[in-house]
C-alpha cells in the first residue's frame, strides 16, 4: 500500500491542551447555561423564593437578587459565566431585571437546542435572534407610556408625578423580602431620589448605613449626610452636640501630639536644648490649633486622628471635632456644605475653605451615635438608616433599596413605562408569532421560537405562585390576540388582568436592555463552537512549589 498521498498531523496545540468542537460543544454550553437558569427560575417575581447560600468562610447571605446570587456562586464554566456578565450588567445599568435576563437568556438556548439537534446552522439562528430582538425593541418604545405629567413644570413638586414614581420602586420591591413594608419603603427610596440634583441624579450621594436591631420600619430617611460617630478621646464629652447655620472645616491633617518616633536621635550641646525641641513641637500643635480656631468652624471634620490635646482645645472653645472620619463620608459631605478638604493650616483664613449647612447634631440610633447634617446647600444628599434583626435581613434590604432607587431613578430620567407581570412579554410574543406568519423558511421557525421563549417570564411567574400555568398562558395568548394589550398575571385575584390599570408598573428601559442583552448572550453563544482549554498549564501555575528560601538553587 502506498502512504505517499496521505497528509501527516500536524499538532499546533500543547499536549495537555481540550480541544472540544462542533455541534456537541454548543450543546455542551447551552446545557451549563441552563442549570444556572435552573437554579434562578424559583427566585422570580413576587412569590419568588429565596436562596440561602454559604460561602467558604462560613458566611451566610440570603436573597433572591439574580445579580447576587450569580456573583456568590462558584461558577467556573466559561459559557455559564457569561449569564453571570449580562446579570452584573443588568444590575449595573438598570438596577432591576437581573432575574429576568438570565432566565429569558437560558430560555432563547433552549429554543436553539431544539433547531441545532435538527441540524440547522447556528448562523441562521443568530440571524433570527437578531431581527426578533430588534423586532421587539421596536415594538416596546411604541407601546411605552410616557409618565412626564404637563399640568406643572416642576415634575418635583407635582404630587400625580409622585405618586407614579412610588407605583414603579412598588413594583420593584414586590419580588423582594421588604414586599409587607413596600408602602413605607417606597416612600423613603422616592423620597431619596427627589432630594438628589435632579439634573445628574448622582445614586452615589445616597448614603445607607445599616444597624442591626429594631424592626424594619424603624429605619429612618435624613434629608442630609449622616455617619457613625468616630473614635473621640478625653474631652470629647465637654463639646456641644448641636449647631444652627456652623461653618464646617474639612481636613486631612493629624491633630495629635506624639512622641518621638522609634529610632529618632537628637544632638544637643546642652541639656537645656532638649527642653527648647520638646517646646517646639508644642508650638507647632498649638500654632495648628489655633489657625483653626481664628476660621470660626464651630466644627472640625479631620480624615486623621484628633487627639486628646486638640480635643480639649476644641471642648474649650465650644467646637465639635471628628477625627477618622471614612473617605467616603467625608467626600460626601464637601460635596454636599461645600468648601475643600484642607492638606495644610496655612491660609484657612482664605475664602471658599469652609462650607456650612443649616443644622449639625449627634444623635442616638440604637446602640450607636451618629452625626447628622441638615439643610445642605451644595449638593443635595440623603442618607438611609436600614434596621432590621439580622445583619442577612439588613444586607438584603439594602440591595432591595438599591434596586428601586436604580427604577426610580431610570424613571425620572426614561419616562416611559409598560405594564409588567408578564404582559409586555405575552404582547412581545402575540405580535411575533403574528410576524412570523408573513414569512417562509426556517427564519419564520426561529422568531416563531424567538416568541415561544419570551412566554417563560408569565410562565414562571404563575409556577412560583403555584397558579396553573397552562390555563392562565392560554387565557392570555385569547386575550392578547383580542387586542388586550396590557393584561398579565395578577397575583391578588390569582387570574389575569389588565396590569396598567393595576399600577403594575416598570421601566420600559428594563425590558429593553434585558431582552438586548439576553438576546446579546445568547447569540455570542451560539456562535462558538469550539472551546481550548489547557488543564495541565492551569494546574501547573496552581500547583507550581515556591522555591525554598535563602538559596537561589534547590537542594538535590
Amino acid at each position: 500500500m502506498a502512504f505517499s498521498n496521505q497528509t501527516p498531523t500536524i499538532v499546533v496545540l500543547k499536549e495537555g491542551t481540550d480541544s472540544s468542537q462542533g455541534r456537541g460543544q454548543i450543546l455542551t454550553n447551552i446545557n451549563a447555561c441552563l442549570a444556572i437558569q435552573d437554579t434562578l427560575k424559583p427566585t422570580l417575581g413576587p412569590f419568588g423564593s429565596d436562596i440561602l447560600i454559604v460561602d467558604g468562610n462560613g458566611r451566610a447571605t440570603i436573597s433572591n437578587d439574580g445579580a447576587t446570587i450569580l456573583k456568590l456562586l462558584d461558577i467556573v464554566h466559561p459559557a455559564a459565566q457569561m449569564l453571570v456578565d449580562i446579570s452584573r450588567s443588568q444590575d449595573c445599568e438598570v438596577g432591576d431585571g437581573t432575574t429576568t435576563v438570565t432566565i429569558l437568556a437560558g430560555e432563547l438556548l433552549k429554543e436553539a437546542k431544539n433547531f441545532i439537534e435538527d441540524g440547522m446552522n447556528p448562523h441562521l439562528i443568530i440571524k433570527g435572534y437578531r431581527k426578533a430582538c430588534q423586532l421587539c425593541i421596536e415594538k416596546i418604545e411604541s407601546l411605552s407610556i410616557d409618565i412626564l405629567t404637563k399640568d406643572n413644570g416642576n415634575d418635583n413638586d407635582n404630587l400625580e408625578f409622585r405618586d407614579l414614581l412610588e407605583k414603579c420602586a412598588t413594583t420593584a420591591m414586590s419580588s423582594k423580602l421588604i414586599k409587607a413594608n413596600s408602602k413605607f419603603f417606597t416612600k423613603m427610596v422616592v423620597d431619596a431620589v427627589l432630594t438628589l440634583d435632579q439634573n445628574d441624579l448622582n445614586e452615589n450621594l445616597i448614603g445607607i448605613k445599616k444597624i442591626p436591631g429594631g424592626s424594619l420600619e424603624d429605619s429612618l430617611f435624613i434629608d442630609g449626610v449622616a455617619f457613625k460617630k468616630t473614635f473621640s478621646y478625653a474631652g470629647f464629652e465637654q463639646q456641644p452636640k448641636s449647631f444652627k447655620n456652623p461653618k464646617i472645616l474639612c481636613l486631612n491633617i493629624e491633630l495629635e501630639l506624639k512622641a518621638e518616633k522609634d529610632n529618632a536621635e537628637i544632638r544637643i550641646d546642652q541639656v537645656n536644648q532638649y527642653q527648647e525641641i520638646v517646646d517646639a513641637e508644642w508650638k507647632i500643635i498649638f500654632d495648628k490649633l489655633q489657625s483653626i480656631y481664628k476660621t470660626g468652624a464651630q466644627i472640625v471634620l479631620s480624615k486623621l486622628p484628633i487627639g486628646d490635646l486638640a480635643t480639649q482645645f476644641f471642648a474649650d472653645r465650644n467646637i465639635f471635632c471628628a477625627g477618622r472620619v471614612n473617605d467616603d463620608d467625608m467626600n460626601r459631605v464637601i460635596q454636599a456644605v461645600g468648601g475643600d478638604i484642607q492638606s495644610s493650616c496655612s491660609n484657612l483664613l482664605k475664602d471658599g475653605k469652609l462650607g456650612q449647612c443649616e443644622s449639625f447634631e449627634e444623635i442616638q440610633i440604637g446602640n450607636e451615635r451618629f452625626n447628622i447634617f441638615k439643610g445642605c446647600p451644595k449638593t443635595k444628599t440623603c442618607t438611609l438608616i436600614l434596621r432590621g434583626g439580622a445583619e442577612q435581613v439588613i444586607a438584603e434590604v439594602e440591595r432591595s433599596l438599591h434596586d428601586a432607587i436604580m427604577i426610580v431613578k431610570r424613571s425620572i430620567t426614561h419616562k416611559k413605562i409598560v405594564a409588567g407581570g408578564g404582559a409586555i412579554e405575552m404582547e412581545l410574543s402575540k405580535y411575533l408569532r403574528d410576524y412570523s406568519k408573513q414569512i417562509h423558511g426556517k427564519q419564520q421557525l426561529i422568531i416563531a421560537g424567538f416568541a415561544k421563549a419570551l412566554e417563560i417570564i408569565p410562565k414562571q411567574l404563575c409556577e412560583n405562585a403555584g397558579f396553573d400555568s397552562i390555563e392562565l398562558l392560554n387565557r392570555l395568548r385569547s386575550y392578547h390576540a383580542k387586542g388586550e394589550t396590557w393584561y398579565g398575571i395578577d397575583f391578588q385575584l390569582e387570574n389575569i388582568g389588565d396590569n396598567f390599570k393595576n399600577f403594575i408598573w416598570e421601566p420600559s428601559l428594563v425590558k429593553i436592555n434585558a431582552l438586548s442583552s439576553a438576546t446579546e448572550a445568547a447569540t455570542l453563544l451560539l456562535s462558538v463552537d469550539e472551546t481550548i482549554r489547557n488543564d495541565e498549564q492551569d494546574q501547573q501555575q496552581q500547583g507550581q512549589p515556591q522555591m525554598a528560601p535563602g538559596r537561589g538553587r534547590g537542594a538535590f
